[in-house]
């Protein structure tokens, strides 16, 4: 039972919102709506996890004091320790240390460790990370450092990192080349750090080839530009976006979520949305838009839009479906428009006809 108990411990290695990760190998990063039944939509790769149940037990002796180990997994977490322990078996594929008191990561706390695939820092008082702390964890794929007190990205991540989450830091700068030479890496969360546009230095994400971006809870007041035109998902909710311009969204063509909910977003210059011809779901819920934004009948995968607690006052017959049949190739299944002022019985029910189930309509509870 008690390996069952160990690996059960492990199931929320990740407790920083905005995640409700429900497993430690969940890697969808789902934002609460299902992604519509298309498994193409899913924002990071979980091949290569490894098999913890596969692995033969490992006989060595080596564990550090009050931590627990078995199966390649050394858990550390919530010992109130000051810095990385030490006699950490070399075969270990999952070193969780989170919930401690880890202030610095020097140059060898992770020498010998080449197996690692998986470590996790959430929740310390890391704030000075050495230039070649990761240079011995070749295997790395999932680096969580969450929550601490870094003002940079770390240097010289690993090459064979796959995902990385480092929101909740004071991270201000993103500079050029400080992804460089991350050719697997599809999954980036750094939300919570108080980033602005200009922090981004031109070519900062290049050579990336991102599935998943999210930069919410940050000082961003509109789309940055050149981030990485392979994502499919960008979350960039809660910030200060006041518009967005024709060409704000050009180069994310393949994007099947976008997150822009609590913003300050008053408009929406038309066109905008006809550079997205595979979006499925468009958040764009808690802004001061004053109408449906032009262009939703044109994008035929579109099947969920959050417009709700806007100031939109109408909906006209034509905002959300294409005139004619058999054009849209995927019908909605969701659309919130409630905590809107609109006069709900004027707007025409033809309005939906390209809606699954009339349920998936949410309307009414506007309060001045």
């Amino acid at each position: 039972m008690w390996p069952l108990w160990l690996l059960t411990s492990l199931l929320a290695l990740s407790q920083a919102l905005p995640f409700e990760q429900k497993g430690f190998w969940d890697f969808t990063l789902d934002d609460g709506v299902p992604m519509l039944n298309d498994e193409e939509a899913s924002g990071a790769d979980t091949s290569g996890v490894p098999d913890l149940d596969s692995f033969p037990p490992t006989f060595s002796a080596m564990c550090p004091f009050g931590c627990h180990c078995h199966l390649r997994v050394v858990q550390c977490s919530d010992l109130g320790l000051k810095t990385v322990p030490k006699e950490i078996s070399p075969d270990t594929t999952l070193l969780d240390l989170q919930n401690n008191d880890i202030t610095e990561l020097r140059k060898d706390d992770f020498k010998g460790l080449q197996h690692l695939y998986a470590l996790v820092l959430v929740n310390n008082k890391i704030s000075k990370i050495h230039e070649k702390a990761f240079s011995p964890l070749r295997k790395l794929q999932k680096l969580y450092i969450s929550k601490n007190h870094l003002v940079e990205i770390p240097p010289n991540l690993p090459s064979s990192l796959v995902e990385l989450r480092i929101h909740d830091n004071r991270i201000r700068k993103v500079p050029k080349g400080v992804f460089s030479g991350l050719r697997n890496m599809n999954c980036i969360e750094m939300g919570g750090n108080p980033l602005e546009n200009s922090g981004f230095e031109p070519g900062a994400f290049d050579g990336l080839k991102l599935n998943y971006l999210r930069i919410s809870e940050a000082k961003l007041t509109g789309i940055p530009k050149d981030l990485p035109e392979t994502l499919n998902e960008l979350h960039l909710d809660h910030n200060k976006i006041q518009a967005i311009e024709l060409e704000d969204l050009l180069r994310y063509s393949k994007l099947y979520r976008l997150g822009l909910g609590h913003n300050q977003i008053r408009m929406i210059e038309n066109g905008s949305l006809s550079f997205l011809p595979t979006l499925r779901e468009l958040h764009l819920d808690n802004n001061k838009l004053s109408k449906v934004p032009a262009g939703l009948p044109d994008l035929k995968l579109l099947q969920v839009v959050y417009l709700h607690t806007n100031n939109i006052t109408k909906v006209g017959v034509n905002d959300f479906c294409p005139m004619g049949f058999g054009v849209k190739r995927a019908y909605y299944n969701g659309i919130s428009l409630f905590n809107n002022p609109v006069p709900y019985w004027e707007v025409q029910p033809a309005t939906f006809r390209c809606v699954t189930d009339r349920l998936a309509i949410q309307f009414g509870n506007y309060k001045k």
